[in-house]
């Protein structure tokens, strides 16, 4: 199923985060349950990350194209050098987080991301980028609502 890219937030960084608002996929998506930050890897899921889409795909039907290009970059300057940078973060980390959630809150205009250190294991709360305060990762990762996890890259 095609995701409207205004439904998505694409974060750079040594984790690579995506969050969905309002995905197809949602319902078919594991509850996160992330106490201390350690999110689980979401069995049976991967990513494709690509210049010009995304693809999230799951077991059987269950998947998502996303339109990446169109695509709001957190900290990007809306030229493609985001979307460049999200895809090459999600291959040094063999996998990004995918988050999806009811709907993404309102925004306020995102700064710029500061590097982060590679890490590749699993990430780790203190890994994730800082969000917007309307957006909290413990509330994201132990609240009920988020659903996904660490999906790795696909062949």
């Amino acid at each position: 199923m095609l995701m409207p890219p205004e439904n998505t937030l694409f974060m750079p960084g040594s984790t690579p985060v995506l969050l969905l608002g309002g995905a197809p996929v949602h319902a078919d998506l594991p509850a996160v349950d992330a106490p201390g930050g350690t999110v689980a890897a979401c069995a049976g899921w991967s990513v494709v990350p690509r210049l010009t889409l995304c693809v999230v795909d799951g077991p059987g039907d269950a998947g998502c194209v996303i339109p990446a290009l169109m695509a709001p970059v957190f900290g990007g300057s809306g030229s493609p050098d985001g979307m460049v940078g999200w895809c090459e973060d999600v291959e040094r980390a063999g996998g990004a987080v995918v988050l999806s959630l009811p709907e993404l809150p309102e925004l306020p205009e995102l700064p710029e991301l500061p590097e982060l250190p590679e890490r590749p294991e699993l990430p780790e709360l203190a890994d994730l980028p800082e969000l917007p305060q309307s957006l909290d990762w413990d509330a994201l990762l132990t609240g009920g609502v988020a659903r996904g996890g660490f999906m790795p890259v696909q062949g």
